[in-house]
């Protein structure tokens, strides 16, 4: 069977995926009323969860596909969903953690979370199908993070 078709096919899906993703959380923000953040930033926020961490460990999660987290560490500050200090054994370096604002909001993206886990076995899909797919999602990351020019596969090499 050809590749071609397939692999594309797959990284549409991915993307697609994302954005309806991004999409559900801007929905539950609306239906929660809360207008001072985006989705993006909620994500961000959830995945900080009880941790405190610098900008720089932030971005390296990856969680942020085609964000700005400095930017959007900054708007959740001001609008108090993070609170920030200096570290006091490198100044240059600002820590992060939830506000109890941000800590609220969290609990609500935690829930959503929850209800949506009840409804994918009502839609058909259990641990072992999203495990499959985790795993599949794994080597895709894995080939792709081999193919940046370490020594494996680059578009430059293929002229």
């Amino acid at each position: 069977m050809a590749l071609r078709q397939p692999y594309y096919d797959s990284i549409l899906l991915i993307e697609r995926l994302h954005r309806h993703f991004l999409e559900v959380l801007k929905v539950e923000l609306d239906r929660q009323g809360v207008q001072d953040i985006n989705n993006v930033q909620s994500l961000i926020l959830y995945n900080i969860g009880d941790d405190e961490l610098t900008v720089g460990e932030l971005t390296a999660r990856g969680y942020y596909l085609g964000s700005n987290v400095s930017y959007n560490v900054k708007k959740m500050h001001e609008n108090g969903y993070l609170t920030q200090e200096r570290s006091p054994h490198d100044r240059r370096s600002v820590r992060v953690r939830l506000s109890p604002k941000g800590l609220a909001l969290r609990n609500k993206v935690s829930a959503l979370f929850e209800r949506q886990i009840e409804l994918l076995a009502k839609a058909g899909l259990g641990p072992e199908e999203l495990m499959k797919a985790n795993e599949i999602l794994r080597k895709l990351e894995r080939f792709w993070s081999s193919s940046l020019d370490y020594g494996g596969y680059s578009i430059t090499s293929a002229a």
